[in-house]
């Protein structure tokens, strides 16, 4: 080993001239060794580190050589502090849902349903059992997916996912107690059947949503699939919302069914009209979104077809339903603002698309359509 000499300035401006092997070009085996033997002399006094001559004495070897364990140590020192809090609004992103539309295509079949069992009956306790076990299992669906991490939003930190794991639990609990006192004693067995196909309902829209995101795999002569072109992820995407809303619009015949204990044609008459408004309004809303930039009746039509097809199969339906004594003709009015917006939309003056106007719109649609097929039914009485 050669011998070096080193020139070191204290704080004094003294100069102190010391010779040591050259020993930093050498890799230890051992960290303690190279601790031992080559920093602490390195940290011993005249040429000690201002931090130690703040304290105006002079350092213990136990203090040298944390210091020197520190400076060597791979661990990063950040990991001692605590993690950082969670900002709120990522917090209430991890729990709530945020189709808010949703909401809608939940509440109004279910408040249209009791609104028409209060003919015949006004113990409203099932439906209220019925109502919070269904806000429940619903709001249930956001957790879940952030903490198993199949949505946008996942829960990463172990506070996140100790907040998730609360608010889960909290609504399990609601949920089973709710449906426990609903079930009770074999009372309402038809609500299998109809908790059955809305779960059925929801998994198919799962799979759907699953396969519009999948991205091309490899065939087995190494050859790329074909991607999806875009109409056919957006005819996807619209089928998985379809459906979905079916899963939803169940909630109608289900508080019929548990105010009156009868699922008979009102029941399924209730889905049926429910399903139509809910699917006529997803269908309008994809097509505005779609039609944002298209000008002049023609173009419209031309990217529009499936809609007006939809308005007129609708129509068709409502008039089979009202002559066929399935629903009284003067609830076909409560039908008339919805068909006269999608109408008017291909005639109307080109307008800047706001989403949020588009979907405060919807919202007024849905509670006219509730009060208006409700008073209908109770003016047909």
């Amino acid at each position: 080993m050669m011998t070096t000499e080193t020139t070191v300035k204290t704080e004094e401006t003294a100069t102190v001239k010391t010779s040591r092997e050259d020993t930093w070009t050498q890799k230890p085996g051992d960290p303690e060794i190279w601790v031992r033997e080559i920093m602490v002399p390195h940290f011993r006094a005249p040429h000690l580190p201002h931090i130690f001559r703040a304290r105006g004495r002079k350092p213990r070897l136990s203090e040298i050589e944390e210091l020197s364990l520190n400076l060597s140590s791979p661990i990063p020192m950040t990991e001692s502090r605590p993690a950082p809090q969670a900002h709120p609004d990522r917090r209430r992103a991890l729990i709530l849902p945020r189709e808010h539309g949703a909401w809608g295509l939940l509440l109004v079949p279910m408040v249209t349903g009791a609104g028409i069992a209060l003919r015949e009956t006004t113990n409203i306790v099932p439906f209220l059992l019925l109502l919070t076990s269904a806000l429940a299992l619903f709001w249930l669906r956001t957790p879940v997916e952030s903490l198993l991490g199949t949505s946008v939003m996942r829960a990463e930190t172990k506070e996140e996912r100790r907040t998730v794991m609360q608010v889960i639990g909290a609504l399990a609990a609601v949920a089973a107690l709710s449906l426990t006192a609903l079930l009770w004693g074999g009372r309402n067995p038809a609500l299998w059947l109809i908790g059955g196909t809305a779960a059925a309902a929801f998994l198919s829209q799962a799979l759907l949503k699953s396969m519009s995101k999948q991205s091309p795999r490899l065939s087995r002569e190494g050859e790329a699939e074909r991607p999806r072109s875009k109409e056919s992820i957006q005819n996807l995407r619209m089928l998985s919302e379809i459906i979905g809303t079916i899963g939803l619009t169940l909630s109608a015949p289900a508080a019929y069914y548990v105010m009156t204990g009868k699922l008979g044609p009102t029941a399924w008459m209730l889905w049926f009209a429910n399903l139509l408004f809910a699917g006529d309004q997803i269908h309008y809303v994809q097509f505005r979104i779609h039609t944002a930039r298209i000008e002049g009746l023609r173009a419209k039509l031309a990217r529009g077809r499936g809609f007006a097809i939809g308005q007129a199969l609708m129509t068709a339906a409502l008039t089979i339903a009202c002559l066929s004594r399935l629903m009284p003709a003067i609830a076909s009015v409560a039908f008339a603002p919805l068909l006269f917006r999608g109408w008017f939309y291909f005639v109307q003056d080109p307008k800047p698309l706001v989403v949020r106007r588009l979907g405060w719109n919807e919202l007024t649609h849905a509670v006219a359509f509730c009060v208006l097929f409700i008073g209908a039914f109770a003016l047909a009485k």
